[in-house]
């Protein structure tokens, strides 16, 4: 194969993988690793085929990397640099040992191995608090085509990666074979019963509702570059509660965006703090029945150093800075509930204890520097209206809704309707903000809850529990949105048992690792036919 024939096969493999972050669509994803197992196979087992095949897999990684998150580059232009490094070495390390052992062994060890190793990989770049930008799992490439994924309420979206993966190994297959007949009738039951099954499902659902709750969302729409953390905070005051007038009388909810405050909170004196005075006193003068839920930068003091992530003030003690979401109602209770799955180089730096000496060089985008705090905890909030409804809420920031296993356990917690509060205004007016908000469209599906998005600016809106965006302000529009959303209190089998699928592809890779070196020492012993 020459090499012209390689680079047209690199350059299908990244359309087809990024078609479904652009908003073209997810299905192309089921054949997009096609040609680069198309390139595989041209080479044999040697070692300077090997290293020539690492270079057009690291490639391949990368430019589809570049094509779906350079708008990175926007806020953070070291971010798409590592991001990208980071999807060519894990995911690049799955690939290789897949055309390594496919040159060794029978190909459905390698085949195991592939998909397995995929898996767990994705499941270990979920769940790893120190090197964690999971935005390209496979599985969320489907997040513009929810009518396809309905089944996600069982799987998540480790199940779309499964999906994908099994999909382009029956295809390549199918290319290969001398009999196609068998393999095109696999292909097709592969692709088209989830399809089916996913068609059921949306068509059936039906929400048994536990109540209902009003909500209004605000998007201010105050530039995060020039006003967000430069103009005084009674001005943006004066912009939320402007907004905040505009609910109707019967609101229950008003829905402020990410770091909305940012007025020194310190949470053993929220008292003090001038901002959740005025939204008091709005509250009791406009809506006396309505609880405000808002992002805000909170801090907490410390006679000692007592986390990783605490700093030094003047007069010997320390602090957490955390970046949070409040409810605030006319009473003088506030409940608080701190973002954990924060952005690298932005909000925290990875492996801390080994680099805190060098946090004042970390990125600051959000107000404030060096290492933000966490919790561990999902907080869920719970407002009581004057009929005596409960509604039980909680509000993942920004990030935190890119998690499926830790965004269902706000589900887990109780929470019967679930608000997003984000700042997409970073990123500018490029794919980013889209695809941030489409994610949520797959958190909707896995745990069948309403998703009401408030953001600064990006695309505010309602997403009902099947994935499908209603209500929406877009991309620089000042205004707010409402709507009365059911409540529901069931469990999916998602929300029960996480990412399981990422869990058993680890397991599975460790044992067909070792079953291919326990294969290869008796091979070699002549214990079985070569």
């Amino acid at each position: 194969m020459s090499i012209g024939k390689k680079l047209l096969l690199v350059l299908a493999s990244v359309v087809l993988l990024a078609a479904g972050w652009l908003h073209i669509s997810g299905l192309t994803l089921l054949a997009a690793l096609v040609p680069l197992l198309l390139i595989s196979h041209s080479y044999d087992a040697s070692r300077r085929s090997f290293w020539k095949m690492a270079g057009w897999t690291a490639l391949t990684i990368a430019l589809w990397s570049v094509a779906t998150v350079w708008w990175v580059w926007n806020a953070a232009p070291i971010g798409v640099l590592a991001a990208t490094v980071v999807q060519v070495v894990l995911f690049g390390v799955v690939f290789m040992i897949y055309h390594y052992t496919s040159k060794r062994c029978r190909p459905a060890l390698a085949n195991v191995l592939l998909v397995a190793g995929w898996l767990a990989a994705e499941y270990i770049y979920l769940a790893n608090e120190q090197i964690s930008f999971p935005w390209l799992v496979l599985g969320n490439g489907f997040a513009n085509d929810t009518w396809a994924v309905q089944w996600y309420e069982f799987t998540g979206a480790l199940g779309g990666s499964l999906w994908v993966l099994v999909s382009n190994l029956l295809l390549f297959n199918l290319i290969l074979a001398a009999r196609r007949r068998p393999w095109i009738l696999r292909e097709a039951l592969w692709v088209l019963l989830p399809l089916l099954f996913s068609g059921i499902l949306g068509a059936s659902w039906r929400q048994p509702a536990a109540g209902e709750a009003t909500v209004t969302l605000i998007q201010p729409n105050i530039d995060s570059y020039t006003e967000k953390f430069f103009m005084p905070q009674r001005w943006q005051d004066s912009v939320l509660l402007a907004l905040a007038a505009e609910a109707p009388a019967d609101a229950d909810l008003i829905v402020m965006p990410e770091t909305a405050v940012e007025d020194d909170l310190w949470e053993n004196a929220l008292d003090r703090s001038a901002s959740l005075t005025r939204f008091r006193t709005f509250l009791r003068t406009q809506h006396p029945a309505a609880a405000i839920l808002t992002g805000a930068t909170t801090y907490r003091s410390y006679p000692y150093e007592a986390t990783v992530s605490s700093r030094p003030l003047s007069d010997g003690s320390w602090y957490d800075a955390f970046n949070s979401a409040l409810m605030v109602d006319t009473s003088r209770t506030v409940t608080i509930h701190h973002k954990n799955k924060l952005v690298i180089g932005v909000e925290m730096m990875p492996f801390m204890k080994l680099l805190k000496p060098f946090t004042q060089y970390i990125v600051d985008l959000g107000g404030t520097t060096g290492q933000l705090g966490t919790d561990g905890i999902c907080r869920v909030f719970t407002h009581r209206t004057p009929e005596g409804t409960v509604i039980r809420t909680a509000a993942p920031v920004c990030y935190e809704s890119v998690y499926g296993d830790y965004f269902s356990g706000f589900a887990a917690g109780g929470a019967q309707l679930i608000c997003v509060v984000t700042n997409d205004g970073w990123w500018g007016d490029t794919p980013g903000y889209r695809q941030h908000f489409s994610y949520s469209r797959l958190r909707a599906i896995e745990t069948r809850r309403w998703i009401a998005r408030s953001a600064n600016t990006g695309i505010s809106g309602f997403i009902d529990p099947l994935g499908r965006p209603c209500e929406t302000l877009g991309w620089e529009v000042r205004g707010t949105l409402t709507r009365t959303v059911p409540l529901y209190d069931g469990l999916t089998c998602y929300v029960r048992y996480g990412d399981l699928l990422g869990r058993v592809g680890c397991y599975v890779f460790l044992l067909s690792i070792l079953y291919y070196f326990v294969y290869r020492v008796r091979r070699r012993s002549l214990l079985i036919d070569a």
